[in-house]
């Protein structure tokens, strides 16, 4: 099992239970979200957090391909 996989089907299930509960998966993708940057924060330094929540800020958008440099 990927890492991927794992992540995906815990994320899954938090984003069920938060819709039961009535919390809606808003609520629960931002609580993810911050503890996720809290566990980055406790082997990186706050610059290579904020570069790594850039690239994937500038990188969101489903309709835009990755532009990659060819040599």
């Amino acid at each position: 099992m990927s890492a991927t996989e794992i992540a995906k089907r815990h994320f899954l299930a938090a984003v069920e239970e938060a819709e039961a509960a009535g919390l809606g998966h808003d609520s629960v993708c931002r609580s993810l979200l911050g503890l996720v940057i809290s566990k980055y924060l406790e082997t990186r330094n706050v610059s290579d957090v904020q570069s790594e929540l850039r690239f994937v800020a500038e990188n969101c958008d489903p309709g835009t391909d990755f532009m990659f440099m060819r040599p």
